[in-house]
């Protein structure tokens, strides 16, 4: 009997510390010389991720499983993973990777989104912050679930089956980047930036991109790509100045 309880003692603790260590802390609150941004000398990081070369082409996904997911996308629909528009590379995750030091940022109650919509995850990247809530919305008429696998954050894995189901998540940790599937629908994936400011922008309309109300200073900020990898650059921003960043994507 005692031998049992010892046992059940000693699963009981590894039980706990293996919880433990799945679950990240909570977001810290400010340090004590915590400063927050002087919105009258604010600058402004823009710019362009170009795609160099022949852009391969996106696999053609095959629905035939849900006939739901065929109905709403009858005439073919490609992957997403390098989606190029004039010469721009779309859904590239560009962010102040290091440089901010100790200033720090409110957390927005709003919360970021991340829909189902035509057996899709709309946006396919995103951004949102340490602890701001994310929204999660199945708008299709069919069974989805929402699996996210982070390294850092806690994982999670639901389902939605009604159209028009939400559920809200939050993130406790930073991490570049959060991946998403969904084991219903196998070609369905996104990508979740999670930061602890407000520093990040994804390309759109041809590879562009806009990071605004940045602080003087020096800066790494980084560009990362789901399926090409990252790329660096340093970038110093005076008092009301505005900078042009230009990133370069290729196939190896």
């Amino acid at each position: 009997m005692r031998l049992s309880g010892l046992w059940s003692f000693g699963v009981l603790l590894f039980l706990t510390a293996a919880c433990s260590e799945r679950q990240p802390a909570p977001p810290a609150g400010p340090a004590p010389d915590a400063k927050r941004v002087d919105a009258a000398t604010v600058g402004r990081v823009s710019g362009k991720v170009v795609f160099e070369g022949t852009a391969p082409q996106n696999t053609p996904i095959k629905m035939a499983s849900d006939p739901v997911c065929l109905r709403d996308n009858s005439n073919g629909v490609p992957l997403e993973t390098i989606k190029v528009s004039g010469g721009g590379l779309e859904n590239v995750f560009v962010y102040v990777k290091d440089g901010l030091g100790n200033y720090y940022f409110d957390t927005p109650a709003e919360p970021a989104t991340l829909d189902q919509k035509g057996c899709r995850y709309v946006p396919h990247v995103f951004g949102l912050r340490v602890g701001q809530p994310l929204e999660i919305i199945n708008s299709d008429p069919t069974l989805h679930n929402v699996h996210a696998v982070p390294e850092v954050n806690q994982e999670f894995n639901l389902g939605q089956a009604i159209q028009g189901m939400k559920n809200r998540k939050t993130f406790t940790a930073r991490e570049v980047m959060v991946p998403f599937k969904c084991d219903v629908h196998g070609w369905m994936s996104a990508y979740a930036g999670v930061l602890d400011h407000p520093y990040f922008a994804v390309t759109a309309d041809g590879g562009r991109f806009e990071i605004t109300a940045v602080p003087p200073g020096t800066y790494v900020v980084e560009a990362w790509h789901e399926k090409l990898g990252v790329r660096t650059q340093s970038v110093t921003i005076g008092d009301k100045e505005s900078k042009d960043l230009n990133f370069t994507f290729n196939v190896q």
